[in-house]
């Protein structure tokens, strides 16, 4: 069974307290391979050889040179992306299409913070006479990247790729649930020229060697996508010597249908948004909010939709693939058996194909009609293939439920009249909010992060570079 290592300084190092973690087929519940068991001890080396490349080899290349490396690692990431996307497929369960998209993202991430390193710039202010005031943006210095298992290579390429463009050192820590993706793209870092050290990766479980990355005293910026929960740890944490974070946490993200909408567009991204990745998808569109006027038929059309649906192995490229590990196949499981107790209608559910091995975490896709709004099928993250349909009276109904949960991510709404569109754009509690689509393709250009239990700080475009510096303003008294 092949054994994983860590990525310190340039080189592959094994754990220092000699353990692994096996890594699990969510395909089939067997393992296949194993990874190194990180410690604090493992952390404290990542670090100190990041420290060494941001202040050596690493921090003296310019922002041009940062692209050139960058956009070289794009390049490399591009001619073997197939086999990257192999490897997420297997780790993660997701449909090798998915795995493909993912691993275009990753290159598309490294492309444009390749050409955004020399373009982030400071100001002039005006002052007083006998004064020039400027302001200049600088790296962190050695930033922690908690990575989670649902989408490891894009949240790696948009917090990773950031960081290192604005000519930071990074210190990784991947989800025990699926990294091997990222640690080739590690391998792929030396071989593009990037300076030992300035990509360090720890693997291992996060109460260990994340708990001891999101404390470290050397560690100057703390990104982190996960739950609610943790990342109220991370933040803790990372308060204790005063690190700034970025937290990205999930969301219960609305779809609303008006009744002027143009359902034939609108259907495949209904469907999309709940179908990709399982659910486990912190922008989800996992709750739809219909127009009363067109609640039945949209009904109808879903269930016909969602009972043709089906799960099963990557290698099948399925409507969607089994959810990460047991534990996440219990609580959706949980969340349906509670909806079948309190009486929610099952509008349609699909079925798990005859061809998945009987040991996978699958989940068939579900449709869940006339959830009660206080439900907590309605208000809380269940991330998994289950959609929740409610219905709404008017456009005041419909941005009351939209705001009713604590998160605020994402909203998407379905409407052809203008002015609605905008009105409902400004009022709708979330980060993104996507009109007559959602999602934009992925938009790697777009800012991304949320409001309330959903985070704070952005990630993707020019933001995510803002969030990876210290602005510094110095002024010069001239006469």
């Amino acid at each position: 069974m092949e054994e994983a290592k860590h990525f310190i300084g340039g080189q592959w190092a094994a754990p220092s307290n000699h353990e692994t973690i096996d890594v699990i087929d969510p395909a089939d519940g067997l393992p296949f391979a194993r990874i190194a068991r990180g410690s604090a001890a493992d952390i404290d080396a990542a670090v100190a050889a990041a420290r060494t490349a941001f202040e050596g080899d690493w921090g003296a290349l310019s922002a041009a040179e940062r692209g050139r490396l960058l956009y070289r690692l794009s390049m490399l990431v591009a001619a073997c992306r197939d086999e990257i996307a192999e490897l997420e497929a297997r780790d993660t369960g997701k449909p090798l299409r998915e795995a493909r998209a993912d691993a275009a993202a990753l290159v598309r991430y490294f492309e444009f913070y390749a050409g955004a390193a020399d373009k982030l710039h400071g100001e002039t202010i005006p002052y007083q006479t006998g004064y020039t005031v400027l302001t200049v943006r600088e790296p962190h210095g050695v930033t922690g990247h908690i990575v989670p298992w649902n989408y490891p290579m894009q949240i790696f390429g948009r917090s990773v790729g950031a960081a290192l463009a604005a000519g930071n050192a990074c210190v990784v820590k991947p989800a025990e649930d699926a990294c091997l993706s990222l640690l080739r793209v590690a391998a792929l870092a030396a071989e593009a020229g990037l300076p030992a050290g300035a990509l360090n990766i720890v693997t291992g479980y996060g109460t260990e060697a994340g708990a001891a990355l999101a404390q470290h005293a050397g560690i100057g910026h703390i990104s982190f996508t996960g739950s609610p929960q943790v990342g109220a740890l991370v933040a803790r944490m990372a308060a204790e010597h005063h690190a700034p974070v970025t937290l990205e946490l999930g969301g219960k993200s609305p779809q609303i249908v008006f009744a002027d909408a143009d359902l034939d567009a609108a259907m495949p991204a209904l469907m999309s948004a709940i179908l990709q990745n399982a659910g486990q998808t912190c922008s989800a569109g996992s709750r739809l909010l219909i127009e009363r006027a067109i609640y039945e038929p949209l009904v109808e059309r879903l269930s016909s939709a969602f009972s043709g649906l089906r799960a099963g192995p990557a290698r099948l490229d399925p409507d969607c693939g089994p959810l990460i590990n047991a534990k996440q196949r219990q609580r959706v499981a949980q969340f349906i058996d509670e909806a079948k107790r309190d009486g929610i209608r099952i509008a349609a559910q699909g079925t798990v194909s005859e061809e998945a091995p009987t040991g996978g975490f699958y989940q068939p896709p579900t449709l869940l009609a006339d959830v009660p709004r206080t439900h907590r099928i309605a208000r809380e993250e269940i991330f998994g293939p289950v959609l929740a349909a409610l219905p709404f009276e008017d456009e005041a109904d419909a941005i009351a439920l939209a705001n009713g949960t604590a998160y605020g991510l994402v909203a998407g709404v379905w409407t052809r009249d203008g002015a609605r569109q905008l009105r409902l754009a400004r009022r709708l509690r979330a980060g993104q909010v996507f009109v007559n689509n959602y999602g934009a393709g992925g938009g790697v250009e777009l800012p991304f992060g949320g409001t309330g239990q959903s985070g704070y700080g952005r990630e993707k475009g020019f933001e995510a570079l803002y969030g990876f510096t210290v602005l510094k303003t110095i002024a010069i008294r001239h006469g």
